[in-house]
């Protein structure tokens, strides 16, 4: 039976050459880059070309880059210093953020006392600006407002340029995990001066257990983990030299091919969409996933007129790979909270699947999805 993997959210395939470039330097480039000797210098060189590349993607700086295990690690670091170091005494956001920024931020509000403002979000998962606007205007305290670039459920792009120019109208400071969107949407640090962003190499066809965070330059970072001075003294531990290489091929590649990868995989939801209004009647979309123009190219929601809590497991005995929602959630009793947010309650209690895409989806392969749904669903 031919396995088909449409839950490239949650996580993607490595790229062959990720592994082949990855192999290498497990084998020949083993030094501790913290070493002075050359096999330790090597390493480091590695390690540094890998920091200016990342640097030059975003057009910030390379010491505003730090490697992490990847994006909770990032969002931790820099929620955590915000708060201990940054003099952060309110922290805004949604109740759809990941639970890598929601989680943390509960955390910081219990053990730090800060004040936690949550913006409402319409039933297409959308904020009110002039309610931001307004909420940073109306306080006094040194605030933080973290947004997701992309959400990872329902697709939706958030106008981080907007955002960034409210913040700095107010001298609020702007942190938006973008775990979902790098490789998805551009960034560009110097029109849109965001100042904290993460990564994780494994949504982009690089290996898992390796991202960054870009800090913006002069705010002082303490780390979390104690030990060494690595990661110019933010991180301590040696560093993941051979995934923080994959990482970089991975991201290189990404890049290089952005334009070919956006306008196959655009195609390739676009046919997704008309083949399962087509053939599963009632069917819509959660969030704005079906809107080519306000979502991700590579996620679609979607809602079925009917209630199937089975529908994920007979797909996965049929070999096709979806998600009920979150990755973090797959197999949880819990449900998706970001669907929880927005709908109403009768088209929460319908069943939706959240289907994404990658390079190395088919149009064959949709059409074998599209007919087992039908088959699920329509009987």
């Amino acid at each position: 039976m031919q396995k088909i993997y449409f839950d490239n959210a949650a996580t993607t395939p490595l790229d062959k050459a990720v592994v082949e470039v990855m192999t290498e330097h497990m084998l020949d480039n083993f030094g501790n880059p913290s070493s002075s000797h050359e096999f330790g210098r090597k390493a480091k060189v590695q390690v540094e070309t890998a920091r200016k590349h990342i640097a030059a993607y975003f057009n910030c700086g390379p010491s505003e880059v730090i490697f992490t295990a990847g994006g909770s690690e990032a969002d931790n670091l820099i929620l955590f210093n915000a708060v201990k170091n940054l003099g952060i005494e309110r922290i805004i956001s949604t109740p759809i953020e990941h639970h890598a920024v929601l989680h943390t931020i509960e955390a910081l509000k219990k053990d730090h006392g800060i004040d936690v403002e949550y913006l409402s979000v319409d039933g297409q998962g959308e904020i009110d600006f002039k309610e931001l606007e307004s909420k940073l205007k109306t306080s006094e305290k040194k605030s933080l407002v973290s947004l997701m670039h992309v959400n990872n459920e329902i697709g939706n792009i958030l106008d981080i340029q907007k955002v960034s120019n409210l913040c700095k109208e107010t001298g609020a400071l702007f942190h938006s995990d973008t775990v979902q969107g790098i490789g998805h949407v551009p960034i560009d640090l110097k029109v849109c001066p965001i100042d904290f962003i993460v990564a994780s190499a494994h949504k982009f066809h690089g290996p898992k257990g390796v991202g960054f965070a870009i800090i913006k330059k002069g705010y002082k970072i303490e780390p979390m983990l104690h030990g060494g001075e690595q990661e110019m003294g933010t991180r301590a531990g040696t560093e993941n030299t051979h995934s923080i290489v994959g990482l970089d091929k991975a991201l290189t590649m990404t890049m290089d091919n952005f334009d070919e990868d956006h306008r196959y995989i655009s195609d390739l939801k676009r046919y997704f969409i008309a083949q399962i209004m087509e053939k599963v009647p009632g069917v819509s979309f959660n969030g704005l996933s079906a809107d080519m123009d306000r979502s991700a190219f590579h996620i679609l929601n979607v809602r079925f007129p009917i209630d199937k809590p089975m529908l994920l497991f007979n797909l996965d005995l049929k070999g096709i790979a979806a998600s009920g929602g979150s990755a973090c959630q797959s197999g949880s009793s819990k449900g998706s909270h970001v669907l929880g947010a927005i709908l109403n309650e009768e088209d929460a209690k319908h069943s939706s699947v959240r289907f994404s895409f990658s390079k190395y989806n088919t149009k064959e392969e949709i059409d074998r999805v599209i007919k087992e749904v039908a088959l699920i669903v329509n009987n």
